[in-house]
């Protein structure tokens, strides 16, 4: 079963903190890397942060949530965890997990619904 669940949106104060969770209910993803992802209306979708499969995870951020946010996996239960502090607006999007490299384009691109997280200023 391909299916991702994440949660833990919600509308924050700027300077506020968030902790999203995501959860591979069918255990098709755990061998895999994983990032989290976000998608702000009229933008393309972008690589916020990613995981390594291993015991020695090795973490990317984007340049803009570096020092602020954190990704973390406990591959024994699954969930991929973005943690994100220091929220600003213009973090404000809705947030997907998936693999990484993401999906191509086609008929079997698979997303779940993601969780949107709005910033106040």
């Amino acid at each position: 079963q391909v299916q991702l669940v994440e949660s833990g949106g919600g509308l924050v104060q700027s300077g506020g903190s968030l902790r999203l969770s995501c959860v591979d209910v069918g255990g098709m993803f755990s061998r895999l890397d994983m990032g989290w992802y976000r998608q702000a209306p009229g933008k393309q979708r972008e690589l916020v942060a990613r995981v390594t499969r291993g015991v020695s995870q090795a973490n990317y951020y984007m340049d803009s949530v570096k020092g602020r946010f954190t990704i973390s996996r406990d591959n024994r239960k699954n969930p991929v965890i973005l943690q994100m502090d220091n929220l600003k607006p213009e973090d404000t999007a809705t947030y997907y997990c998936n693999r990484f490299p993401p999906p191509s384009p086609g008929p079997t691109e698979y997303w779940g619904q993601g969780t949107q997280v709005t910033v106040s200023s």
